[in-house]
Parts: C-alpha cells; structure tokens; sequence
C-alpha cells in the first residue's frame, strides 16, 4: 500500500463522517499543511487518534478528497478497486440485458463507493470520467478492474480537470475498438447519437431516462411542446414519438441545430416539420410573448450556471424568475416540467420556487408527479447533494391574470 499521511479531523465534523459522510472538506482538517500531492492517501483521525476512515486526497468543486473506507484493515489495492466495480456492474444486470436501453450509468461516484470517478455504458463501450487529479492516480488500479468485470468493446476517459479545475481536452481513447462516430445506442428504444470523443459531453444526459420515458408514454399524445435549453434535443424527440402534434426547442449554442436535427434524422422524424431555434432562451421568451404563443406541455431544463452576452443565469438564484416566464406560455391546463441538476438546494427548496412562482403571477397549480436519479445513478442518504437530479410535473390550473 502507498504511504499514508494522516489527517486529523476537527471534532463537529467527527460524527457525520463516522456515520458515512464521504466528503472530505477543507474546512474539516486541522493540519491541512500536510497535504502534499494529490492522489496521496489520507488516513483520518479524531483528535484522540482514533480511527475514521481511509481515503485520497484530490481537489474537485466538492471538496479536497473522498473517503473510500471505515474498515482500518482494508487497503487500497487492486482487489479494492475489483470489488467496487463488479459490485456496481452487478447491480445494473438488468440494464445490461435490455435491448431497448443499450446507454446507462454503471458507476456512480459515492453511490458505488468511490467517490470522484463515473463511468458511463454506451453499447459496448465505456466512457470514464476522473473529476479530479486525485483519483486519477488509481486509474491503472481502476481500468484493470473494469477489464476483468466487463466485455468491453472500447474504453474512452476524460479528465474533468487541470490546475484551474476545467475540463481537460483531449483524444480519450484508452483501450479496444475505435468506434466510428456518432456511436448509435438505445433508450427505450428510442436511438441516440453520441460522440465520446467530443468535449466535455457526449449528446445525452443519461440521468434523464425516466423522465424522457413519462414524456413520451404519458404527455406528449396531441400536444404542442416547447423545449426550452434543448441542447441536441432529447426531449423533444421524445416527445415527437410520443405523438407530439409540433415540437418547438430552443438552445443558445449554435450546434444545437445540427446536433438536433441528427437526433429527429436516426428517429425517422421529419425534422423539417419541427421547430429548431438557435437562440437564447431569455430573447425567445420575449418573441412569444409578443407573438402570443402558448404551448401545452412546456420542457424547462436549464443548466445549473449558464451565462449569454446579455444574461447570466444560475439555477438557485433565478429558477423562480425564469418559471415564471414559462408559465406566461403554458397553455391553462397545460404541464410544465421544471428540472434541475444544481445540488445546492433540495426538493423542498424547489417546491417552494415554484409554489413562489405560481404566487406571484397569481396562477394556480397541481403537480401531477416528480422524478429524482434513475436507480442505476446510485446515491447514498449520507451525502444528500449525490442525488441532485429534482424533476417535477405541474398542471397550470388556471389562466395568469
């Protein structure tokens, strides 16, 4: 085992670490001088030397390390990394054995165990993504785990980060097969264009599967959708399989437009009969505004943080604001589903921006249902921020006056 540099903990922090907390913050270590390199191994102590846990130390936008164990006599070797990742495949079997989804998560960071690393299944192939320096001085001991627990086709990586904790760019292939891109994959039988080799996402936010699924099987029969930060579209495909009358998205980016456009074209969906818009979504929401456009089933899933040449945006601060504008073009009855990924608040918290919202515009309101992580996005209930997916489905019940 490598050398370890022990760490000691201030006591308020004690208890929720010993009671599985995984996190390691900065503002939790008495001798932080002690770190050294990341990727170094921490053993951390209460202030009597006794015993917390075993980790790494490595520096992401969540903290300064995580803590991979509370046994004192295991050891971070390969046989660890081994079982982490066969445990995590085997709870995913049966997503393994569908035909209809061949795009899934199968390792979730602190859900699974290891805290800073995911690695994601597309058809055969396997994206893992390191989040910070640390871990990626396990990524011998972690690619070999994945080598013997999975048949694997190829292996892409990316590194989310560099010494000002962006994202690294550069060709991730690590191992097997080069697929030809875009890779086709399935979910629920609906197909989607990826592209592992291109930035820092790949054309599909897979925490969204359920969600995509209730639009199309339960929403979308006969009705006019916006979707607003489309990004390739998703949802709205979806939406259009479902039996959408018209589907309108809407992204600031421009490659938004070919990136969807691709997506409706693998479906066999007229794309020319939908409407793409490369714009930003605070000007569009001026346009129907004036042009007094209304729509049934409203799709708002805006980034956590984004920032235009006139707007900057962030989810816990705006979301309110933004709702609002979205409820001023949803038709009475129609259903807005108000998303966000921003770990920062919980659902309570976002319940209270839409019930807030609905107030001020003297609307009225029902939510019909609610949505978190998929399962095979593992969360623990000792590190609430994990499970940061919040999706909710709301009945406008009455007209804004």
């Amino acid at each position: 085992m490598k050398k370890e540099t022990t760490l000691t903990i201030k006591s308020k922090y004690v208890k929720e670490m010993k009671n599985g907390s995984p996190l390691i913050q900065k503002d939790s270590v008495v001798n932080l001088s002690n770190l050294k390199h990341e990727g170094e191994l921490i053993r951390l102590v209460d202030d009597q030397q006794r015993f917390i846990g075993r980790g790494y130390y490595g520096k992401q936008n969540k903290g300064i390390g995580w803590i991979l164990t509370s046994s004192e006599r295991e050891e971070m070797n390969q046989a660890f990394f081994d079982q982490k990742i066969q445990a995590a495949i085997q709870f995913r079997k049966n997503l393994f054995q569908s035909e209809a989804t061949t795009a899934f998560r199968v390792f979730n960071g602190e859900g699974d165990g290891i805290g800073g690393l995911t690695i994601d299944y597309f058809d055969g192939y396997y994206l893992v993504t390191w989040y910070s320096k640390g871990i990626y001085q396990f990524n011998l001991y972690i690619l070999e785990a994945l080598k013997k627990s999975a048949e694997i086709r190829g292996i892409y990586q990316k590194k989310r980060f560099d010494s000002q904790g962006k994202f690294v760019e550069e060709d991730g292939f690590v191992e097997g097969n080069r697929p030809e891109f875009p890779l086709i994959v399935k979910e629920n039988g609906v197909k989607f264009a990826v592209y592992l080799n291109d930035g820092a996402m790949v054309g599909v936010f897979l925490d969204q599967r359920d969600v995509r699924k209730t639009i199309r099987d339960r929403y979308a029969q006969g009705k006019t959708v916006l979707n607003l930060f489309s990004y390739t579209g998703a949802f709205s495909v979806f939406a259009a399989l479902g039996g959408a009358v018209k589907t309108t998205s809407v992204d600031l980016a421009n490659r938004s437009l070919s990136k969807t456009i691709e997506q409706f074209s693998i479906n066999e969906i007229d794309y020319e009969a939908q409407d793409i818009i490369v714009e930003d979504v605070f000007h569009y929401f001026k346009y129907a505004l004036k042009k007094n456009l209304k729509f049934d089933l409203v799709i708002l899933d805006p980034p956590s943080f984004a920032r235009s040449k006139k707007y900057t945006f962030s989810a816990a601060k705006d979301y309110k604001d933004l709702l609002k504008e979205t409820i001023a073009l949803t038709e009475e009855h129609g259903v807005i589903v108000a998303s966000t990924n921003c770990s920062t608040f919980s659902m309570k918290k976002f319940k209270a921006f839409i019930d807030t919202a609905f107030k001020e515009t003297g609307g009225k309101y029902k939510i019909k249902e609610e949505f978190s992580l998929p399962d095979d996005f593992k969360t623990i209930k000792e590190f609430q921020e994990g499970n940061y997916l919040k999706v909710v489905f709301i009945e406008k019940l009455n007209p804004v006056k």
